[in-house]
């Protein structure tokens, strides 16, 4: 038997980022019922694929806590994606008729800035496959950054690797040194620069982004073009965080899956202002559902029959 009645009300937080999708299911008491994770979820480079991802992960979630798809319905969503920062992506993400009892849609940022910091005054700045800061402060968003690749996202995990491959080709060109992340990345691609070129025609934010770990790793054997890079990612996170602290917003948080390697490589001032977060993304996403479940009293009506797509 679960440890909750059956038609009790459930929280879903989604974060759905640029490489991948987490979910947590949870009573209204905060109870964890369920984890899940998916694939890619930023609408903005894919609905179909973002909904797949947050179904997928939803679904381990219900499987985990013994319910079925009649239990939909029970649900109070937080869907906290990637790429809901922009009006039109929103609004055809907001048009998909949802399972859920009720859904409401936040990005990752704001998620991810809610659980850092309980829902208080604060900012985030997120450094994973794409980056932005966001802060709140009294009721106001300040929101730097995170337009997108390729035309932002600057110190990001995609901008690493597009920035080292644009590095392996001056240096096959002679423009500069080899260097063993160089090589390294240059012989993935069979050391042939058009290799290079037709993968970078159709890669994807995600794609760019895989080759983070190995410039942090180099970074650390002292690759002077690593270092470079971590040095340059460092200075784009800085900004951030100098202009939400121009704002007010003095407390902040790193987080995403680069968050711990660039802590190291950024500015005094900017160290200064960092503070340990409260909770995660996901714990964001619960908390923006659990405000949503008590901003009415309407009853939850049964789901309306529900499948993944093939």
């Amino acid at each position: 038997m679960n440890a909750f009645g059956r038609t009790d009300r459930l929280l879903l937080g989604i974060d759905g980022g640029g490489s991948k999708c987490r979910a947590r299911l949870c009573t209204l008491s905060g109870a964890r019922l369920g984890e899940g994770t998916g694939g890619p979820a930023n609408i903005r480079l894919g609905l179909d694929q973002s909904f797949a991802s947050i179904f997928q992960a939803t679904t381990q979630c219900m499987s985990q806590a013994g319910l079925s798809p009649s239990d939909f319905g029970r649900i109070v969503a937080c869907l906290a994606l990637a790429g809901a920062s922009e009006p039109s992506e929103l609004d055809a993400a907001r048009r998909r008729k949802l399972p859920f009892g009720k859904a409401i849609f936040a990005t990752d940022a704001q998620a991810a800035c809610v659980g850092a910091h309980g829902g208080h005054n604060g900012g985030i700045i997120v450094v994973g496959t794409g980056s932005i800061g966001w802060g709140e402060l009294d009721g106001q968003v300040h929101r730097i950054g995170g337009w997108g690749w390729p035309i932002s996202d600057e110190g990001s995990g995609a901008w690493l690797g597009c920035e080292a491959l644009r590095r392996s080709l001056w240096a096959h060109d002679g423009r500069i040194p080899w260097t063993p992340l160089l090589s390294s990345l240059f012989e993935k691609f069979r050391s042939d620069p058009h290799a290079i070129v037709r993968w970078m025609s159709g890669a994807m934010p995600r794609d760019f982004a895989t080759f983070a770990p190995a410039i942090v790793e180099h970074a650390s054997a002292n690759d002077p073009v690593a270092v470079e890079l971590m040095r340059l990612a460092a200075g784009h996170i800085d900004a951030l965080a100098r202009r939400l602290v121009a704002f007010g917003v003095d407390r902040l948080c790193l987080a995403g899956s680069l968050a711990a390697a660039i802590e190291p490589w950024l500015e005094e001032t900017t160290q200064h202002h960092l503070v340990a977060p409260l909770g995660d993304p996901v714990d964001g996403a619960l908390q923006l559902a659990r405000d949503a479940a008590g901003s009415d009293s309407d009853s939850i009506v049964s789901s309306r029959p529900w499948a993944p797509s093939a």
